[in-house]
């Protein structure tokens, strides 16, 4: 149930380029962006229902691997990973549209929809995490890296391999990419109160939650 004391926020901007510094504070107080549109809102209508949007982020200093994360590296210690400023090409795009035909609900027509013309420098730096088995793509996540965070964009993988959970395995690449460059925060994006499609977010240990006032409090 909805909180009746809850003030309805719902922004955005433009912004073409945005210092390291600058992407902290506005991940700390629950921005995020695709592209160089930045957005934060803290209800969403999930399948005609109107939900309460929590942005979630991991206290790295803290963070473990679950039994469950440890198992899906261990399904894909196979794959060949790399880790580069965010390059599109004709793989990645085609992997994209494959890739999103598993949604039925607001479907993206473009990988342009998560990144901006040049996504590796604007609106600020931000890498790619690259899965290859043998000389095939399995997927490819992208995040935007800040002064003290890092934060997830977009991720996606290919459909036949699904039994590997290459999402999650990508976003664990993220955190510990993160760790190693010594970052305070890995920031997982939105996911809703109640149940959801994006409740595997909530699943990661050390996850902290903003109020939508100015705190983080744990999940």
């Amino acid at each position: 149930m909805l909180d009746a004391e809850l003030r309805y926020i719902n922004e955005e901007f433009h912004a073409d380029n945005v210092s390291p510094n600058q992407v902290d504070l506005l991940l700390a107080d629950g921005w995020r962006h695709f592209g160089t549109h930045f957005f934060r809102y803290n209800l969403g209508l999930y399948y005609e229902e109107v939900r309460r949007v929590m942005p979630l982020r991991i206290r790295l200093a803290k963070f473990t691997l679950s039994k469950n994360h440890r198992r899906v590296l261990r399904t894909n210690d196979d794959l060949n990973v790399s880790i580069r400023p965010i390059e599109i090409n004709d793989e990645t795009e085609a992997l994209f549209h494959r890739h999103k035909q598993r949604f039925d609900h607001a479907v993206p027509e473009t990988i342009y929809n998560f990144l901006s013309s040049e996504p590796a420098t604007k609106p600020c730096e931000a890498n790619e995490i690259r899965v290859n088995l043998g000389e095939d793509l399995a997927a490819v996540s992208f995040f935007g890296i800040g002064e003290r965070s890092t934060s997830g964009i977009y991720a996606m993988f290919e459909p036949a391999m699904s039994a590997r959970s290459l999402g999650i395995f990508t976003l664990l690449k993220e955190i510990e990419y993160s760790i190693e460059q010594g970052k305070e925060f890995y920031y997982l994006g939105y996911c809703y109160e109640g149940e959801s499609f994006y409740d595997y977010k909530k699943r990661f240990r050390e996850t902290e939650m903003f109020d939508w006032k100015k705190d983080w409090t744990t999940l």
